[in-house]
């Protein structure tokens, strides 16, 4: 499409980008079909052309208004829309141009800055998430059954023993799954381990920043990734062979640390190689000899495709086949490709869509009656957890459990 961005927005670095991903949009409308929120309320400004078009009214100077904000606000950022799209539109990081024009071009209320804050504040930070976690559970007999239902457990720390391998790799702890799903990582170290593969946390990594960059808050989200690269860097020039993320919403912007640092000169070089280097431990298992493993199973699994595995780091097919390999019947699930309403914040701060989206997902899941649902996500486990009857856990920890003890 043409456009006619102002030229002092022109001149940034994010006008450059922002006017590059808009003229490749034809506006054919493709992206329509796939998107859960279009899907939902049949409205054209909450799908991907409508803000779209929304965004390009705000570069070329038109006002912006508290309802682009609200259009913007709604998007889960799942980026089916960039699965779908014949044209290779970068919707995901025009989205996060849009966003951040608009926080500084409008004012929230007072409560909605406090969340937003709250919410930047204190998830990113693994102590502070897990004592709220333990004040919210001493309330918790008190509360209505939904809000019980929405509380997790803060998970107790998983011991396992670390074996020397001369196969090394880096682990990201994470923020919130080092707290809620501490299992997950645990498994992964005892799968990696069985195949001689030494995985290694770097203590001073944590949060990787997408919480902080899909709230607008970038150069906070810089902040994260340059620490985390600090802390990798020492085991990286001792030629680590990768980064495995086990939560695929971190590892999707892991892998974009390259993009988000380009025009950082103490670290964009860096960045590219710790980009290069990120892996969901998908793409390691994979290509790793699981027969040994390969035993007979009756049990029915669902297996839920975050969008951030799917969609953004686009790895389509292959937990399925591992999990195949690995002798577990997998069910139909309708669908597949739709969001399930988690999508980092979006729960907390969209919650009617995101239960709408929930309840969708959980049903599409559950047709095919499988006995468990597992997922490559924190997030999407935790939200899924919220209203399943079934267990809901991470994939790697079906396939860490087929280890003879």
């Amino acid at each position: 499409m043409q456009t006619q961005i102002t030229p002092a927005y022109l001149e940034t670095p994010e006008g450059q980008a922002a006017d590059q991903i808009l003229r490749s949009c034809v506006h054919c409308g493709f992206c329509t079909a796939t998107c859960p929120t279009y899907q939902l309320l049949g409205d054209e400004l909450d799908s991907p052309r409508g803000r779209i078009y929304l965004i390009k009214q705000m570069l070329e100077g038109h006002e912006v208004s508290d309802k682009t904000r609200l259009h913007l606000d709604r998007c889960l950022t799942c980026r089916s829309c960039e699965t779908t799209c014949p044209s290779g539109v970068q919707y995901g990081k025009l989205i996060d141009i849009g966003r951040e024009l608009v926080e500084k071009n409008t004012n929230r209320s007072l409560p909605a800055q406090f969340i937003r804050y709250a919410l930047r504040k204190i998830i990113p930070f693994p102590g502070r998430f897990a004592m709220l976690l333990r004040l919210g559970n001493l309330v918790k007999p008190v509360l209505t059954p939904g809000l019980k239902r929405k509380l997790p457990q803060v998970s107790k720390p998983v011991s396992y023993k670390l074996q020397q391998h001369a196969r090394r790799m880096l682990v990201l702890d994470g923020c919130a799954q080092s707290v809620a799903t501490a299992q997950t990582n645990a498994a992964a170290v005892r799968i990696l381990d069985y195949l001689n593969i030494q995985l290694i946390s770097a203590d001073r990594a944590g949060c990787c920043g997408a919480v902080s960059q899909h709230l607008s808050a970038t150069d906070e989200a810089k902040d994260f990734m340059r620490r985390n690269i600090d802390a990798w860097w020492p085991f990286i020039d001792e030629g680590v062979e990768a980064i495995i993320v086990t939560a695929s919403g971190c590892g999707v912007m892991v892998k974009d640390y390259g993009h988000l640092l380009k025009d950082d000169p103490g670290y964009a070089d860096k960045a590219k190689q710790v980009s290069q280097l990120a892996k969901d431990i998908s793409e390691v298992l994979v290509n790793e000899k699981l027969d040994a493993l390969a035993k007979r199973s009756a049990k029915r699994v669902a297996f839920h495709s975050p969008c951030t595995l799917q969609h953004g780091q686009q790895i389509t097919g292959v937990v399925e086949s591992i999990l195949t390999r690995a002798g577990f019947t997998l069910t139909e699930v309708n669908n597949s490709h739709l969001c399930c309403g988690s999508a980092g914040t979006y729960s907390i701060l969209q919650p009617v869509l995101s239960q709408q989206l929930l309840t969708n997902k959980l049903a599409n899941l559950n047709r095919g009656k499988p006995e468990v649902i597992v997922t490559a996500n924190v997030g999407c486990q935790m939200h899924m957890a919220t209203k399943s009857d079934l267990p809901v856990r991470h994939w790697i920890e079906l396939l860490a459990e087929m280890i003879d003890p």
